[in-house]
């Protein structure tokens, strides 16, 4: 006699996750740049000001322009501040800054994976896709859906309702996990369960339904 099938357990209460990358999944050292801003007589952080303005950095993000155009506007940013080499030295360190993946997150988006769809959602460069092969994580998610790409960045909500559409869920069946309140902020809006991410044990906590 065939024994019966057991009962579904509980619906997780998401469908899909949709997850950052920079600050979430990648994390950028910084002790390069500021020991040459240091050396310039800067302030420590104001390279990164300059070069994370909206005017600065959003043609990168929206693939209008090329990472090293990137590098030129930081570079005029700075002028004034310190002689052009040095601008420019700056900006290139910044660009070249070293990386490096958290593993436990990693682990917990693999994990995530076996359960349901994930999509990286993300403002980046051009440079993304080459960064993550060589981080050995061009095989973590489903979809990588790129402001350089498909020119739009977030808190911009097409670009969350894009990556929706790529995981195959409703917005309000969708997890988003992201470093950014304001991005989580419209991720909300727009019905997602949002997550302000800043160390791991969030995004593991987020999780737990789904590995209950």
């Amino acid at each position: 006699m065939t024994e019966p099938t057991p009962p579904p357990g509980p619906r997780p209460p998401f469908d899909a996750v949709l997850c950052d990358v920079d600050n979430v999944i990648r994390h950028f050292d910084p002790a390069g740049l500021e020991a040459l801003e240091r050396a310039a007589g800067l302030a420590e952080g104001t390279t990164m000001k300059v070069a994370f303005a909206p005017e600065v950095d959003l043609p990168v993000l929206l693939g209008l322009a090329t990472e090293q155009e990137w590098v030129e506007s930081i570079a005029e940013g700075l002028t004034g501040l310190v002689p052009e080499a040095t601008a420019w030295e700056l900006g290139t360190a910044l660009l070249e800054s070293p990386f490096h993946a958290d593993e436990t997150v990693v682990s917990l988006l693999r994990r995530a994976r076996t359960r349901v769809p994930l999509v990286l959602v993300t403002n980046a460069t051009l440079g993304l896709e080459a960064d993550l092969d060589s981080l050995g994580l061009t095989d973590l998610a489903d979809h990588v859906v790129s402001s350089a790409r498909v020119g739009l960045a977030k808190p911009d909500p097409r670009i969350l309702e894009l990556a929706a559409v790529r995981a195959g869920a409703r917005p309000e069946r969708c997890l988003f996990v992201d470093d950014t309140e304001e991005n989580v902020t419209a991720a909300t809006a727009l019905g997602m369960h949002g997550v302000h991410f800043r160390r791991a044990p969030d995004l593991e906590r987020a999780l737990e339904p789904l590995f209950a």
